[in-house]
């Protein structure tokens, strides 16, 4: 009876693998990008911990250093894996040990701020360099076991005056090959919504400039993250935003919005005229950032691409499922075959791994 038990709970496991595996675990959260991964560098940099009226952004109505009316996707995703990156400018002396934030508003894909260009302020691939610059100088690596996350590209089309994608994207296909050339192992990469679609370009009459802008740019980032494909120890992981927010705006009242088209707040993050009273109603909440709610849909597209890339490959859980039938038929023969000479107990201990995104 015991073998038969055994061999029973072999089936049993077998069914119960989980085809789709939770979210993985990392150890550490590196972001990199601009306003829509900020969480307080430019708030910090512009005494916004001293004086938060009349920081950037202001608070109120942008909520503690976000370009946003509350939390952002870093902060959703980051309560999601329990990991909280620190602002990179509010840091002490040490590393925090659950990661680091350097996202800065205005950034641009590569060096320097095309909304505050005197500030000495990083750009996409320059945040990239700030973390591996030193690991690279002595000699080390970085963590195999953190997710970092890079989205940038917004700020040259709107703000820099690109004509074109191709400066921007290979900026951002350099930072994506300096951490994975650093030791990382696990990347997101998100690409740009419909840059014709945000309030500021309908307002500038620049709609259709900014999203052949986008397509060009979203094809172009497409093309160069499959280059790294041949890499078979890096873990890159895309976000499609662009098609995330073409489903919000075609069916808004699905997504919990009444309005996808007017900004919540009349005005920008330094000068404001109003603001509305419903701002969760409202995808955008300014002419160019997203409320929270929009945040929390690209957190939950980045934890599902996560998820994505932790599902076993259907070979393995059929093999799995058939070792366990084969392994319980099997045990059943032997038992019967043995039950006239008496049984020996024997403790089998069965260990079942949980697929992970790591090295």
């Amino acid at each position: 009876m015991k073998k038969q038990a055994v061999a029973a709970g072999f089936v049993f496991l077998s069914f119960m693998l989980p085809l789709r595996v939770s979210a993985a675990s990392f150890d550490k959260f590196y972001v990199f990008g601009d306003s829509l991964s900020d969480t307080g560098n430019v708030f910090a940099a512009t005494n916004g911990l001293v004086a938060p009226t009349t920081a950037i952004p202001q608070n109120p109505p942008y909520f503690q250093g976000r370009f946003s009316n509350d939390r952002v996707w870093v902060d959703y995703l980051g309560d999601r894996l329990g990991l909280k990156p620190s602002p990179y400018i509010t840091l002490n002396p040490t590393i925090p040990n659950q990661g680091i934030n350097f996202a800065v508003g205005g950034a641009s894909s590569g060096q320097g701020n095309a909304v505050v260009p005197n500030a000495p302020l990083p750009g996409v691939l320059e945040q990239v360099a700030l973390l591996t610059q030193p690991i690279i100088q002595a000699n080390q690596k970085l963590d195999p076991n953190a997710l970092y996350a890079v989205w940038g590209g917004a700020n040259d089309y709107v703000f820099g005056q690109a004509t074109n994608a191709k400066q921007t994207v290979q900026n951002l296909s350099n930072a994506v090959g300096l951490l994975a050339s650093s030791g990382a192992k696990n990347i997101l990469v998100f690409n740009l919504p419909d840059l014709g679609k945000i309030p500021f370009a309908s307002a500038t009459g620049l709609s259709s400039n900014l999203t052949a802008l986008t397509n060009d740019h979203n094809t172009r980032l497409a093309e160069e993250l499959d280059k790294f494909t041949k890499n078979s120890d890096l873990n890159l992981i895309s976000v499609d935003v662009f098609s995330l927010f073409n489903q919000v705006q075609a069916n808004p009242g699905k997504f919990g919005f009444k309005d996808v088209t007017n900004p919540c707040v009349v005005g920008n993050f330094q000068t404001i005229i109003s603001v509305c009273s419903q701002p969760n109603d409202y995808l955008f909440f300014d002419s160019v950032h997203p409320t929270t709610g929009a945040h929390k849909l690209v957190a939950d597209a980045a934890l599902a691409a996560i998820e994505a890339k932790s599902v076993p490959e259907p070979a393995i859980n059929l093999g799995i499922l058939a070792l366990g039938a084969f392994g319980a038929v099997g045990m059943l023969k032997r038992h019967q075959k043995r039950s006239a000479f008496g049984s020996v107990g024997r403790v089998v201990d069965a260990q079942l791994s949980h697929t992970t995104v790591e090295n």
